[in-house]
């Protein structure tokens, strides 16, 4: 893509409305714009950035068994009235009347949309285990929306509902859940640490969320130091050994602020690490809270009916890019992981009335793109300074630029955005190098 031709409104100071490093980052890099108070439109950088997270997550919920769908966004109230949470819920939870007056609502959350689904159409022990997800928007009306897409009204998320004939199952699926978790985040270059958590409105008896380490996140956490040395990113953790799994992440303390009790600490000093953290997924297991109220049952091998197991599982998507921005960037501006940058490259010329450094840079980026390298090629007419300025704002993993002196040498300039790191490379060896 031609930065000339591409849709990027950056900014050049930071907004004063934005709190927190990623609300300023985003905005100032083009990505998002606010629409209303915890509502944004998603611009074309943040779009794809977007789009990159949801992959990841749809393909580690796939690789864990569960089977994509899509449910509204729009929801009769009844099932809620039903299942006992219309009046709990509280003030989040945006009511509306459509035109014959129905009670509807605009759901924060599906537990009582699948079950319901779930009871219509299976009957069978037979059929069972189910795991059902989807990515879709949800809105909750926070009172004090703010920190940009970290704590808005509408938002992104992947929910998925477990469902199984009794709770050995049920907690076999819950862990499934909970290793396709760590290596959900690892993969965009995180650091997980699942703690413990309270269930809240949702409900059950088990239930983790999941920090990741940010120096500017919104809670301190305490953890034992040997969780930084945990490979989340676990291959081959078959159905067998995900409680060994669960087991070796769980063994270690860990605990935000809110549950951390200094004086009861199992940690030894030495041992004990505190830093901030965000939460970016959360996962629930309540048994028949929703499946006993809303009649989900299915007949079980002796014929007698047999009220399902349920869990949920939920994760954060376009909370994760900000979440992302928070624990990887400097005063210069975004670092991403190559897993979600929204191009791997960034190709910078330098002087565009320079017929030879057009036709280098025309050249290699036509070659980058035949490779399948997804390249941000700045062939603007503005300033040298302003293109590296631009770059390391918008956080691409690689930038290469070709100068006068670089076309009459034959070189390219090549810097790692994360290292700083900067090569002089032939175009032949940047094609080898970024296509590895």
């Amino acid at each position: 893509m031609r930065l000339s031709q591409y849709f990027m409104p950056t900014l050049r100071e930071n907004p004063t409305e934005a709190q927190i490093v990623s609300h300023r980052l985003m905005l100032r890099a083009g990505m998002v714009r606010q629409a209303s108070a915890g509502i944004y439109s998603w611009l074309p950088l943040g779009f794809r950035v977007l789009k990159k997270i949801e992959q990841i997550v749809r393909e580690e919920q796939d690789r864990a068994g569960a089977q994509e769908m899509l449910m509204p966004t729009i929801q009769a109230a009844d099932l809620w009235v039903e299942s006992g949470r219309y009046d709990d819920y509280g003030k989040e939870m945006l009511r509306i009347k459509d035109r014959q007056d129905r009670e509807m609502l605009y759901g924060p959350t599906n537990e009582e949309l699948i079950t319901d689904i779930f009871r219509n159409n299976i009957k069978s022990y037979k059929d069972l285990p189910k795991n059902l997800y989807h990515i879709q928007w949800k809105f909750r009306d926070e009172i004090r929306p703010r920190f940009g897409v970290m704590r808005g009204r509408e938002f992104l998320m992947k929910d998925n509902y477990s469902f199984d004939l009794d709770d050995e199952a049920g907690r076999r699926s819950y862990n499934a859940m909970f290793v396709a978790y760590l290596r959900t985040f690892a993969r965009m270059g995180l650091k997980p640490i699942p703690m413990a958590a309270d269930t809240g409105p949702i409900g059950g008896d088990l239930s983790h969320e999941f920090i990741v380490l940010a120096e500017t996140g919104e809670s301190e956490v305490f953890y034992h130091k040997d969780f930084e040395t945990f490979d989340a990113l676990i291959e081959n953790a078959g159905q067998d050994d995900l409680q060994s799994v669960v087991d070796h992440w769980t063994g270690l303390y860990a605990a935000t602020d809110e549950k951390h009790d200094p004086a009861g600490c199992p940690v030894a000093a030495a041992d004990l690490k505190s830093r901030r953290g965000i939460e970016v997924g959360h996962i629930f297991y309540f048994g028949d809270k929703y499946s006993k109220p809303l009649g989900a049952a299915v007949q079980g091998p002796d014929g007698e009916a047999v009220t399902v197991q349920m869990g949920s599982y939920g994760i954060g998507v376009s909370r994760l890019v900000g979440a992302i921005i928070e624990a990887s960037h400097d005063e210069a501006g975004i670092i991403w992981p190559e897993s979600v940058a929204p191009f791997k490259v960034g190709l910078l010329n330098l002087r565009v009335d320079d017929a030879a450094c057009a036709n280098a840079c025309d050249d290699l980026y036509d070659k980058l793109s035949a490779a399948g390298i997804e390249v941000l090629y700045d062939d603007r007419d503005e300033r040298a300074g302003a293109k590296f300025s631009t770059m390391d704002l918008i956080g691409l993993p690689w930038q290469t630029a070709i100068g006068p002196r670089g076309v009459k040498s034959g070189i390219v300039e090549v810097k790692n955005r994360a290292t700083g790191e900067r090569l002089e490379l032939s175009p032949d060896d940047v094609l080898t190098r970024l296509a590895g």
